[in-house]
């Protein structure tokens, strides 16, 4: 490999790590924003408290998400610099666009929406995994569905536990016990959402002919990769934050254990069987289940649906911008 070759394979890994750590910065919301408005840390003590369980997360998980990006999206055999940079590129603009709004889409479907359109503007549709591609798709659909379904089985069997005790000492309970729902569901964040960047890149490595053999994640990208996430949680996107804790419903600390142990449980399947799910819509959707425990006004629906429009343009528009930048990528490289 050239001088030259060697500084712009650089240069991408370093621009994944910047994604990686604007996923953590778009993402803190999902893992502090329930903490921050039952009030049980400040915001500053909260993004600590994600941030720590972000970075451990590798410790606990393989890397079977790492692999369904880095190699069954796309096929690898058509990855290059250009492919790379118009994915990270797509999902970057996506994501500082839905941040300045303030709007909780998916960092992970950005990232698949930029690879796939690269890849489209590259190769055609015969550069595309369908496999890999419809289980992620899917699970667009399936992972709120799941937050949404449990968080309203649990926060409906807690009101039915505790239908005649004193609501007050309950409450404190659960605000304490939210320590552990946080702490599990951020592990499960750093655990699906960090593998996305090891996978994107684990394969620009291969296809620089840095890494040889099949697809494996080497040690220093996984921890740079958690590196990168936890830096990004500690500086937290305030202004989503606003949304998921206080926008969508009206939480109590049982139903920030609620949200977050449902959210938890489907990113560990989900990263167990290695899908790049996004941990958005999982707990938004078990914060609308929360919502509607309670009753159906309960949850406010045009704020719901204004989310649920930007989940459905993430992929298309990232894909879209990806595709320009993979023309600019192709100049360059």
């Amino acid at each position: 490999m050239t001088e030259q070759a060697f500084l712009i394979m650089a240069t991408l890994v370093v621009v994944a790590l910047l994604f990686d750590f604007m996923n953590g910065f778009h993402d803190a919301a999902n893992s502090i924003a329930l903490m921050v408005s039952t009030r049980l840390l400040t915001p500053q003590a909260a993004v600590v408290w994600a941030a720590f369980f972000n970075l451990v997360a590798v410790f606990f998980f393989g890397m079977q998400v790492a692999k369904t990006v880095g190699s069954g999206i796309v096929s690898p055999a058509i990855v290059d610099n250009a492919v790379i940079f118009g994915a990270l590129c797509g999902a970057i603009i996506w994501n500082i666009v839905t941040w300045w709004f303030g709007i909780p889409s998916s960092s992970s479907h950005a990232l698949v929406g930029g690879l796939v359109g690269a890849a489209l503007a590259k190769a055609g549709w015969s550069a595309i995994v369908a496999q890999g591609l419809i289980k992620t798709s899917a699970a667009i659909i399936l992972s709120p569905l799941f937050g949404l379904l449990l968080a309203l089985v649990l926060a409906i069997a807690l009101l039915w536990i505790f239908e005649k005790a004193s609501p007050h000492p309950i409450e404190r309970t659960f605000n304490k016990l939210q320590f552990v729902s946080s702490s599990l569901y951020s592990l499960g964040h750093g655990a699906n959402d960090a593998q996305k960047t090891m996978g994107i890149i684990t394969v620009l490595l291969l296809s620089n002919g840095y890494l040889q053999g099949e697809f494996a994640v080497p040690f220093w990208v996984m921890i740079s990769c958690q590196i990168a996430m936890g830096l990004g949680t500690l500086f937290g996107g305030w202004r989503i934050v606003r949304t998921m804790g206080l926008g969508i419903t009206k939480i109590k600390p049982t139903g920030g254990f609620c949200a977050q142990t449902s959210g938890a449980i489907a990113l560990f399947l989900a990263t167990w069987m290695g899908i790049p799910v996004s941990t958005t819509h999982t707990i938004t959707g078990a914060i609308v289940g929360v919502g509607l425990s309670r009753r159906v006004s309960a949850v406010r629906w045009g704020l719901a649906s204004r989310i649920v429009w930007a989940w459905v343009l993430t992929i298309p528009v990232s894909g879209l911008i990806a595709a320009l930048f993979w023309k600019v990528g192709h100049e360059l490289f």
